[in-house]
């Protein structure tokens, strides 16, 4: 298995890992990570929640259409 993608991929595919791994600090420790670090619902806090929404989304489209940069070129 390769890690090839497009940056677009790789880039959402963070985002939904700090989405899942913010959520599991929720859950388990009640610590939001991303107000820890970034200050509760201050502009860049809120940024990285839209940010991780977006990621959220393009994700659920991934799941029935696949990246053009993962097509095999004929």
């Amino acid at each position: 298995m390769t890690s090839q993608g497009c940056i677009v991929c790789k880039a959402v595919c963070a985002l939904v890992i700090i989405g899942a791994l913010n959520w599991g600090a929720i859950g388990i420790f009640q610590t939001d990570l991303v107000a820890k670090v970034l200050g509760e619902m201050t502009m860049a806090s809120r940024v990285v929640y839209g940010l991780v929404g977006v990621a959220g989304l393009l994700k659920i489209v991934s799941c029935f259409k696949q990246c053009p940069c993962q097509c095999k070129k004929a």
